[in-house]
């Protein structure tokens, strides 16, 4: 099974319910990120030596989203642009610790991409999904519980400061699935397949980051590579 654990979160699940019963008509567009809490004590930089890059890194789970939100739409062709604003050895290992990505999909669906690494609130995590007759969002104000602190600052709360906290029973949901699935024979949540199809968008991605190269897919989703 591919390990896509916000497929097993309930908000994204709700969001996906409400998709399939024509909440917003029909989705083409999804707008999602994820981005870090800023590391300050080096781990980050490096495990960024063989962490495949910021878009394999860090969207592989907004593109599963995109997947799933869209109804397993073919890449067409996908474009990305980062930026060096924290960690500058990144340099080094041909990475970013920013970077935005446009997916383009054969059907006339978008997906667009924000990864960061180095955000000063905490984990922030969300997504957006439009459709002709409206927009679901999740967690577009990431909240760590419901408390809010009023004082002579004003009025906030606090946001989970790493991936973990966030979908801690997301995983533990993805886990049990899982092993229910193998148990009673049956298909798994998520297919090998989806993951493969996710991969090969976070690499292309990741081609065009450092290259300036549009990718291009045919619509069978075979990669093709041009210069535009």
């Amino acid at each position: 099974m591919a390990g896509f654990s916000r497929r097993f979160d309930a908000s994204y699940r709700d969001a996906g319910v409400k998709i399939n019963n024509s909440a917003i008509g029909s989705p083409f567009m999804v707008r999602s990120n994820t981005c870090d809490l800023r590391d300050e004590t080096g781990f980050f930089v490096r495990y960024a030596a063989r962490n495949g890059g910021i878009f394999v890194d860090c969207a592989i789970h907004d593109i599963d989203l995109s997947l799933w939100y869209l109804g397993n739409p073919t890449p067409k062709a996908c474009w990305a642009a980062g930026t060096l604003q924290h960690h500058p050895e990144l340099k080094e290992l041909n990475d970013v610790d920013n970077a935005v990505g446009i997916v383009e999909f054969w059907g006339g669906k978008i997906a667009y991409f924000y990864c960061s690494r180095t955000q000063a609130h905490g984990h922030d995590v969300c997504t957006e999904i439009t459709g002709t007759h409206g927009k679901l969002m999740v967690n577009v104000v990431p909240k760590q519980n419901n408390v809010v602190i009023a004082d002579k600052l004003g009025m906030r709360h606090e946001v989970q400061p790493e991936y973990w906290q966030r979908f801690e029973d997301a995983f533990a949901r993805e886990a049990n699935e899982f092993v229910e699935a193998v148990l009673k024979d049956q298909e798994v949540p998520v297919k090998l397949e989806t993951g493969i199809t996710v991969m090969k968008i976070g690499q292309a991605l990741q081609h065009a980051l450092l290259t300036g190269e549009v990718v291009k897919f045919n619509e069978q989703g075979e990669r093709l590579v041009c210069r535009d």
